[in-house]
Order: structure tokens, then sequence, then C-alpha cells
């Protein structure tokens, strides 16, 4: 019997996790996509807490649908970064496949100024 698709992302979100760590400088950027929606959340894993976040259901207005929408929040995720001074995060796709919404996502968060 095959393993369902949210086991084999949550394997895989593990083996990531193992790797990446967000630090006071270089905080994590982790996204979580939904079946209608795109969140996304920019975490400092040393103090566990969340520095900023930027979410689809909150924006109105925008061409392209989902992967227009992913853009939208990564281009938001950006500037309320920059407006609590950071420039440099780790990029964590939480076990989703780097293409689409996740690919617009993070496209879209480099177009607003974040380095990763």
């Amino acid at each position: 019997m095959g393993t369902s698709k949210t086991a084999g992302r949550a394997r895989r979100k593990r083996r990531i996790r193992k790797k990446i760590e967000g630090t006071t400088e270089r905080p994590r950027l982790t996204v979580f996509r939904s079946n209608k929606q795109i969140y996304a959340q920019v975490v400092d894993d040393s103090s566990g807490a969340t520095v900023a976040s930027a979410g689809s259901l909150g924006l109105s207005g925008i061409e392209g649908a989902k992967v227009g929408s992913a853009e939208a929040v990564g281009e938001a995720l950006a500037a309320a970064c920059r407006d609590k001074g950071v420039e440099q995060v780790v990029f964590d796709r939480n076990g989703y496949i780097y293409h689409g919404r996740v690919k617009a996502l993070a496209e879209g968060a480099r177009k607003g100024g974040l380095k990763f």
C-alpha cells in the first residue's frame, strides 16, 4: 500500500527542516499552500517568533488567479520584512515542489527585495 500525499509531504518536510534553520540575522521564510489560498511567514527559530507574515486571503484585485496571488503574497511579505529590517532569509518550501505557486511566491519575494 502506497503512502498518502500528506504523509509524503510530511516526510519531505522533516528532511528539509533537518538542514534549514532560521536565525535572527537570516530568518526562515516558510510557505503553506492550501487548495485555494497560499500563506507565507518569516520565522526566527532561535527565539521562536514570527517576524512577518502575509497571505492571499487578505489580498484582492489580483490577476492570474492562484499563481498571480502567490506572487503578490511574496511581494507583500518582502515589504513587511523591509519594514522590520530583514533583508536576507532562508527559503523553506515546506515539503512542496518548487514549482507553480511556491515558485511564484519565491520570485515575488525576490522581486520585492528579499535575498535568498
